[in-house]
């Protein structure tokens, strides 16, 4: 039965995690989301040449920066997780933010007040409302779209693989009651540019697991006809309209490449 924790008489201490380059638009909504809520900020920044650092650096001594150069999602994530020293660790991309109602959730976990199942989890998984296009995508997949997050030190890793990595938690897993805000993409073209991106990192998961030239046709078709309509998405108006279009575009993109991979790769073999 779930009760609060009565052992604890001090709060617990709590580490953001968080990897970041180039984020001046977002950074400085990230941060004032948890200045308050975290006792200190690993932020490991891959070489901004924006205002990213500066911005980071003007909320004072509790944001912990470090440079290093670009090894991959998981390599660093991983690498912020190591130097977190907090009794928990929120993971965190740059942009995203805190609800009030989270850091409340949070707190209340970090003094024990919190009601927690027994045994109590090591981690959390926390929901996501995605914002695409300046709308907050409420069907298609995109809610409640729950991330494990919150974790206690040494809980778990982040996996290795190129895209859509996620911490990976051997113990009990809880679920948060509060949202997180993910400000995906402001613009389609910023969507575009992420789309691009991603396939090339999507195309080197496929290519060594075998696929047809169909799949570049028909992937994407059925992609758009579940998270559209069976899914809901189309009631999220012109905006769920343009994401699903997009988004079923990355995935022709995706196996687009990895068939050029293969196809480079069989003639270099050649």
């Amino acid at each position: 039965m779930p009760e609060q924790n009565p052992s604890r008489s001090a709060r617990e201490t709590l580490s953001v995690a968080m990897v970041a380059c180039n984020e001046e638009a977002n950074v400085a909504r990230t941060l004032s989301s948890v200045i308050n809520l975290a006792d200190e900020i690993i932020f490991v920044d891959s070489g901004s040449t924006d205002r990213t650092l500066e911005i980071a650096s003007s909320f004072g001594p509790k944001v912990k920066i470090f440079h290093e150069p670009w090894k991959g999602f998981p390599r660093q994530k991983n690498s912020a997780i190591d130097k977190a020293t907090g009794d928990w660790i929120l993971l965190l991309d740059a942009d995203e933010s805190l609800t009030p109602e989270l850091q409340a959730e949070i707190a209340a976990i970090l003094s024990g007040q919190a009601e927690t199942p027994r045994p109590a989890p090591v981690a959390y998984r926390i929901a996501r409302r995605n914002y695409q296009f300046g709308r907050w995508i409420r069907h298609g997949g995109h809610y409640p779209d729950p991330k494990r997050r919150l974790m206690r030190k040494g809980a778990g890793r982040v996996e290795d693989c190129p895209v859509n990595e996620e911490l990976q938690i051997p113990g009990l897993v809880g679920d948060l009651h509060s949202d997180l805000i993910h400000h995906a993409h402001s613009s389609i073209a910023d969507y575009i540019e992420h789309a691009n991106r991603y396939s090339s990192l999507g195309a080197e998961m496929k290519a060594p697991r075998g696929f047809s030239l169909l799949n570049i046709v028909l992937n994407p078709f059925f992609t758009f006809i579940y998270n559209y309509f069976f899914r809901l998405g189309f009631l999220d108006g012109a905006e769920g309209l343009l994401l699903h279009l997009y988004h079923s575009t990355y995935v022709s993109l995706k196996y687009a490449k990895a068939w050029e991979l293969t196809r480079n790769s069989k003639k270099l073999e050649n």
